[in-house]
């Protein structure tokens, strides 16, 4: 038992310590500070945030448009996000006659309209088919979020790019839904509340 509680603490620790690193990164915090912003102003114009991602990140993607759909912190109307990584039936339509590479980027450019805001979750930097939706989204007017590592987003450019410091995935997962928790909490409170928001 003991040896177990001490591989605990050591994930603990370096998840803690991955959170400092980016607490300490100023330009990163403002650059998150600036998404808030842009997600707010997006929503106020009557758009919509749209996440996509593979794997872990695609349970993210879901998880924060869910924040945004139903709610955060308190009861209040839907926020309208959509999640490209959830829908069995478009994925294999899509993964099966255009391949996987499009799979995003088919749905974003039937779904996505001038204005919104496309948040592609991508530990590595370097997965195909989000880089092909950033493609696709900068070309319809559409704002673009990469949530990466510290190897950032590869080949393709988008505008706000939020390198997390690790390479380790977990790590890097760990804090993109922290900040993604942020955004939520933040444009709730702004939209719904802005005489009490802090």
């Amino acid at each position: 038992m003991e040896h177990v509680n001490h591989n605990f603490d050591s994930v603990l620790r370096d998840s803690i310590a991955t959170k400092h690193q980016l607490l300490n990164d100023a330009a990163t915090m403002s650059k998150v500070s600036f998404v808030a912003e842009a997600m707010l102003m997006c929503y106020q114009q009557g758009n919509k945030v749209i996440f996509a991602g593979n794997g872990g990140s695609a349970a993210d993607a879901q998880h924060l448009a869910a924040e945004f759909v139903s709610r955060f912190d308190f009861d209040r109307p839907g926020l309208p996000s959509l999640s490209l990584a959830t829908d069995t039936s478009m994925l294999t339509a899509i993964g099966n006659d255009y391949g996987y590479e499009k799979l995003f980027a088919r749905q974003l450019a039937a779904q996505a309209r001038p204005g919104d805001i496309f948040v592609g979750i991508t530990t590595s930097g370097r997965s195909k088919n989000v880089l092909a939706a950033f493609e696709v989204a900068a070309s319809m007017g559409v704002k673009t979020v990469g949530l990466c590592g510290a190897s950032g987003i590869a080949g393709v450019s988008v505008d706000f790019e939020i390198r997390v410091p690790s390479t380790n995935t977990a790590r890097i997962q760990e804090c993109h839904i922290v900040i993604g928790h942020y955004w939520c909490g933040f444009v709730e409170r702004q939209y719904f509340r802005p005489d009490n928001a802090q």
